[in-house]
């Protein structure tokens, strides 16, 4: 049994403290300073240092240099590439995993445990495997590569194959937020709408939306983070048409190998801005769906 502090009664008897605190979570002030200290240092190391390091190189041949490098056409091409496949992908995922959720938290069915498989599929398997199973579908050697030729049907090394690897590296995250925020509100509000008369829309959008809409905006953020910095997938089946099927990450990657630093710098450092962006609603979105379940839980 682990041994048991009491604390001093203090004067304010309104704001008195639990008199029984655990002697386990009271550690002495440098192991305490150590833990701290040790995280601050590895996300100096980590993280900040490489993120400051992008901006720095970015910017070291002048703002002359960084504005001709992000407005170059496949520099331009890129970003909008990378933009359209998220405003493609983002959506689709969105309406995957609300149904998904919906569907595993609120009801029993055969192969619900199966389903709960398949959407941590993306987690498990390499974007870079993930993109050699379309190359094997939409290949000209592939399993559908001949019909998709002789209807000029074009996927691979084009958009729409850029599009699909996406859909498939984040399609977990929405519905990886939303199954365990839904499993514990529980379904009584649902039941009791629909015993009142509501239809199955009306109570989706005036009960369950309301009540999962921050960690709905949760998943769609990192689902956006993901679908924009996506490198592994989308490199196999690209084809690095330069001006045509090249993203953000693969442009700078091209202009890497190339030794065109001050470009893939600047361009990277694009990307970069749309994490800190992203990141700063993570964190907004973090505290709002934190304040809404502590306030769910004092209502019950």
């Amino acid at each position: 049994m682990s041994a048991i502090v009491t604390s001093k009664a203090p004067a304010n008897a309104a704001r008195a403290e639990p008199a029984l605190v655990p002697a386990t979570i009271i550690e002495p002030f440098w192991v305490r300073a150590l833990l701290i200290g040790t995280a601050l240092l590895f996300m100096l190391l980590f993280l900040f240092v490489p993120l400051v390091s992008v901006f720095v190189e970015a910017l070291k041949g002048g703002w002359h240099v960084y504005v001709q490098a992000i407005s170059d056409p496949d520099a331009v091409s890129a970003l909008k590439l990378t933009l359209l496949t998220a405003a493609i992908s983002v959506p689709l995922n969105l309406v995957f995993g609300v149904a998904a959720s919906w569907a595993i938290a609120k009801f029993r069915f055969p192969g619900k445990s199966v389903l709960m498989t398949l959407i941590d599929l993306p987690f498990s398997v390499s974007p870079i495997i993930a993109g050699l199973i379309y190359v094997l579908l939409f290949g000209a050697q592939g399993w559908f590569g001949q019909w998709l030729q002789d209807h000029d049907i074009k996927i691979l090394f084009a958009v729409p194959g850029i599009v699909i690897a996406t859909i498939f590296i984040t399609f977990p995250f929405v519905a990886r937020e939303l199954i365990p925020l839904m499993q514990s509100q529980g379904s009584e509000e649902e039941e009791a709408a629909l015993v009142l008369g509501a239809s199955g829309w009306r109570t989706f959008w005036h009960v369950t939306l309301p009540n999962i809409k921050w960690g709905l905006l949760y998943g769609v953020i990192l689902c956006n983070a993901r679908a924009m910095g996506e490198f592994g997938a989308v490199s196999v089946v690209s084809g690095h048409i330069r001006g045509q099927t090249n993203t953000i990450p693969l442009q700078v990657e091209i202009l890497y190998n190339e030794y065109n630093f001050s470009a893939a710098f600047a361009i990277a450092s694009l990307l970069a801005f749309l994490a800190l962006i992203t990141l700063a609603l993570k964190s907004f979105i973090e505290w709002r769906l934190q304040h809404a379940i502590q306030q769910s839980t004092a209502e019950q």
